[in-house]
């Protein structure tokens, strides 16, 4: 594991000069809401193209991991037996994060694992800082036609990008699936002069400019 420290960012700062840490889980389960935990997690920072510090762990969801999860990703209740629980790793994680104003976040399908660390946080009464966080579903969405892509699942844009790391369900490796997938989507960028953190964000808002409409429910 190695933490890295960054210069604040700025809302109209270049997105090369932006820290993004981009964040995997594999769980238990579909939702916190229904009691699933959290057996893995992986994340990757990156400035300007190239990895700065990689975050990986197993966490002990404190529950048996179903067969069907145990089958999806590879990971069974001996691999988690002796790693900390969520409460124990959140510490560590949000110092490799960082301030909420030192990078962005970005998963794939953001609202799934944000979901369930803003629940650990909450839980363990850990206070979770308002990051920006970035969901590249939705900027694959505004980027992609359905002639390009089917779907925005990570496997098919990985597929489409061909990135050197294929999904795996695995959390680190589906991290760095990830940030190949953010880094193919940020070429897209230019030809709609998106180049700050800014622009960035309007665009997303902006849904006149989605390619993408009625996109199968991204799981």
């Amino acid at each position: 594991m190695n933490v890295v420290r960054n210069s604040n960012n700025k809302k109209g700062q270049h997105l090369s000069a932006t820290t993004f840490v981009v964040l995997d889980l594999e769980t238990t389960g579909a939702s916190p809401n229904a009691g699933a935990g959290i057996t893995e997690i992986g994340a990757v920072k990156v400035r300007g193209g190239e990895v700065i510090g990689i975050f990986e762990t197993f966490i002990n969801p404190q529950e048996s991991i179903p067969p069907y999860i145990t089958a999806l990703t590879g990971i069974t209740d001996e691999m988690v037996m002796y790693a900390p629980p969520i409460e124990n790793a959140l510490p560590t994680l949000l110092e490799f994060l960082g301030r909420e104003d030192e990078c962005v976040l970005v998963a794939h399908n953001a609202p799934f694992d944000l979901g369930f660390l803003k629940a650990a946080a909450k839980s363990h009464e850990y206070p979770w800082p308002k990051y920006q966080v970035l969901d590249t579903v939705k900027l694959a969405r505004h980027l992609l036609t359905r002639d390009e892509v089917y779907d925005c699942k990570l496997s098919t844009l990985a597929q489409f990008f061909d990135t050197p790391i294929q999904p795996t369900h695995r959390a680190l490796d589906d991290a760095h699936s990830t940030v190949a997938v953010l880094h193919g989507l940020f070429e897209r960028l230019g030809g709609f002069e998106v180049d700050t953190v800014e622009k960035l964000f309007e665009f997303l808002a902006d849904k006149k400019k989605r390619l993408r409409e009625k996109i199968p429910k991204e799981f």
